[in-house]
């Protein structure tokens, strides 16, 4: 599979887009950030 045709989201913090990988292979509907750090500063829920 080339690069460019490899699914994209966009993070819940930070906004901007990241590419699939391998190892969210498994989790991929459930993954909402591009990074631990992004993650651990994910905006407060009401």
């Amino acid at each position: 599979m080339k690069k460019s045709e490899l699914p994209v989201k966009t993070c819940m913090t930070c906004g901007l887009p990241f590419l699939w990988r391998k190892k969210w292979a498994r989790c991929w509907e459930e993954v909402r950030y591009c990074s631990e750090r992004c993650r651990r500063s994910k905006p407060a829920q009401c």
